[in-house]
């Protein structure tokens, strides 16, 4: 049972992948749309094993500041741009692909930023600040951005974003403390570190890959209804990611220390693409949503291949680096 339970961690590449297939092709031949309910659990749990034994005064420490203002000229500057640039060249006879292009680089982050910072062993608490600025600035953004970008306003509901940051940010938290503050009644801070921690680590990717599956599987129908887009779609997403994991890596590399980096890559290239299928689907239709599903693809597979690669390189462990 301890190996089945291993397994995705061990084999992350291979996960992702299978998750991705196999949620396609189940949606293939049923409706899981009943399952959607259930991915804010998930979300939850995924994002609830990365915060036990979290600690809370790093949250307001002001040693982060460097990773949230460079996320900021990333999320909010560059990455738009880089989405223009695209969206005008690759895009233009397709406008409501380009929407949803410009969805998919408006809103950073998601509980993916923290899951997979904490899966890298980057920073967790700087990638919980970067989550929460993140969602609050591109809500109260992105209207103007695409009013700018594609000449169309879309309303989005503030409220439910707060809500949202809540559930899948702040819940998480405080069952992680209360967890850790239980746990440590019963074991030592050095006991907790080597037995007890790194259990909860298959925990949050088993989360993450259903996560993946039931998002994957409901909006199976619609990429065999849209096949010749796919091809142009994972053209542009490709390209998109490329440029932003390029120049993520260059800030990372450039100003931070591995951790940090680690927390900025996560913090910008990856989009809360939840919410922006939502805004793609009432708002542009079914060649916005097409895109930005085919975005969660691209993310997720590449993220997991960005990860392995870069421990290798880049962003080598070393031996002072603290599981989070």
């Amino acid at each position: 049972m301890k190996k089945l339970y291993t397994f995705p961690q061990r084999y992350l590449l291979l996960s992702v992948p299978l998750t991705l297939l196999l949620g396609f092709l189940i949606g293939t031949v049923m409706d899981t749309s009943f399952l959607q309910p259930t991915i804010l659990i998930a979300t939850i749990i995924m994002i609830y094993a990365t915060m036990i034994g979290l600690k809370l005064k790093e949250l307001a420490s002001v040693k982060g500041s460097k990773v949230l203002g460079l996320s900021l000229l990333i999320n909010f500057l560059i990455i738009p741009l880089v989405a223009f640039a695209l969206g005008k060249t690759l895009l233009s006879e397709h406008p409501i692909m380009f929407a949803g292009l410009a969805l998919s680089a408006l809103l950073p982050t998601s509980g993916m930023t923290i899951s997979w910072t904490a899966i890298q062993k980057g920073n967790v608490p700087a990638a919980v600040r970067l989550t929460v600025f993140g969602l609050i600035l591109g809500s109260l953004l992105t209207p103007w951005y695409l009013l700018l970008m594609v000449g169309e306003y879309v309303d989005i509901d503030i409220v439910e974003t707060f809500q949202t940051i809540a559930l899948v940010v702040f819940v998480p938290l405080i069952l992680g403390q209360v967890t850790f503050y239980m746990l440590m009644k019963k074991y030592t801070m050095e006991q907790f570190q080597k037995r007890v921690k790194p259990n909860f680590a298959p925990l949050s990717i088993w989360a993450m890959l259903y996560v993946v599956f039931v998002s994957i599987s409901m909006k199976a129908s619609m990429i065999i209804d849209n096949l010749q887009l796919i091809l142009l779609a994972f053209i542009v997403l490709l390209a998109f990611y490329f440029l932003n994991y390029i120049i993520s890596t260059f800030f990372a590399k450039s100003f931070l220390s591995r951790e940090d980096g680690i927390a900025l890559v996560n913090g910008t290239v990856l989009r809360n693409l939840s919410i922006a299928i939502g805004l793609a689907a009432t708002s542009f239709g079914a060649e916005a949503a097409l895109i930005v599903t085919i975005a969660f693809i691209v993310q997720q597979q590449t993220i997991a291949f960005y990860g392995r690669l870069s421990t290798k390189h880049w962003f080598k462990p070393t031996a002072n680096v603290q599981t989070n």
